[in-house]
């Protein structure tokens, strides 16, 4: 390979980088979501509910 980069093959057959990839694009989504707040701490809670892990249901009307 030169000095000029480009792809390079993993450390590790067989792995990637999808999950880092995955969880890059949720915070790149909450920030869109986030444009217009006053506080950056509004966004870093955002975020911190968005990729979590939490399993919040919101009250459904009993039909």
């Amino acid at each position: 390979m030169g000095a000029g980069g480009g792809a390079r093959r993993p450390v590790h057959p067989g792995c990637s980088n999808a999950g880092l990839e995955a969880f890059n694009n949720r915070i790149k989504v909450a920030i869109r979501m986030a444009y217009g707040f006053h506080h950056v701490t509004n966004l870093i809670a955002l975020v911190m509910l968005r990729c979590g892990g939490l399993d919040i249901r919101l009250p459904q009307p009993a039909i």
